[in-house]
């Protein structure tokens, strides 16, 4: 079931945004919800995703890395 949701947001960030689901063939709603899928997905802090798997032992991180909080940063800084 959709339900409508009314967002205030700066609108050079909207116009950025509307132009990158554009280029990604997506809506913004899309994106949005996606976003929020990502963002309230049940699982343990401490799980580590199978790409970062992938290099465990090439990479020393810190026992206190947030691979979400990191990947948010990174996806932040690059589309908003």
């Amino acid at each position: 079931m959709n339900t409508k949701l009314t967002l205030t947001v700066d609108k050079a960030i909207i116009d950025r945004a509307k132009s990158y689901a554009k280029n990604t063939g997506r809506s913004l709603s899309q994106l949005i919800e996606n976003y929020l899928i990502t963002l309230t997905q049940e699982s343990s802090q401490n799980e580590l995703s199978p790409k970062l798997k992938k290099i465990v032992g090439a990479v020393k991180l810190p026992k206190d890395f947030d691979e979400k909080k990191e990947l948010r940063a990174v996806l932040e800084s690059k589309h908003l």
